[in-house]
């Protein structure tokens, strides 16, 4: 096989095979970056959005799940649980935060993840909720197979840095 181009990280990357269970993710962000990186939807590289607000630096591996779009099904189910309305997505890939007791260095890579849970969250009315995830073969957070395998402070560590950006 001839590749003479990167393939787009949103769309030209396969969720994986064994989805849901053990997911494909592409990784924009690592807790030491000091700018917000996202991924620029049309050219596929990683831009910067901003530099993040005072020391608030995301707490895990961030990034997005290949081929999935947050928009009206999302937006629906959001509504749903939440009992107030909830007009749309925000129109982009779900997001994933991927614990590891591993550093990595850098984002624009792909990792392997098992999704554990997550947690809803609307930004300026639009659902925008978080998969909370494990890289898979970590030896320290492969244990937790659930979210309500993680100690709460964790969560709340997690939904602090959203909810103060």
């Amino acid at each position: 096989m001839n590749i003479e181009h990167k393939a787009h990280p949103w769309h030209g990357i396969m969720p994986g095979d064994k989805a849901p269970d053990v997911i494909t993710a592409f990784i924009e962000m690592v807790p030491t970056d000091t700018v917000k990186y996202e991924i620029d939807k049309t050219t596929g590289y990683l831009k910067i959005d901003r530099p993040q607000k005072f020391s608030n630096t995301v707490p895990t591996l961030y990034g997005f799940i290949p081929q999935t779009y947050c928009a009206e099904l999302v937006a629906a189910y959001a509504e749903m649980r939440a009992g107030k309305p909830v007009e749309k997505g925000d129109g982009d890939p779900l997001d994933i935060c991927v614990l590891s007791e591993r550093t990595v260095t850098h984002g624009d890579i792909i990792l392997q993840a098992i999704p554990i849970g997550g947690f809803r969250l609307l930004d300026k009315g639009e659902a925008d909720d978080k998969i909370i995830a494990v890289m898979k073969g970590d030896e320290f957070y492969r244990q937790w197979c659930d979210v309500s395998d993680c100690p709460e402070s964790y969560i709340n560590r997690l939904k602090h840095y959203f909810f103060n950006l």
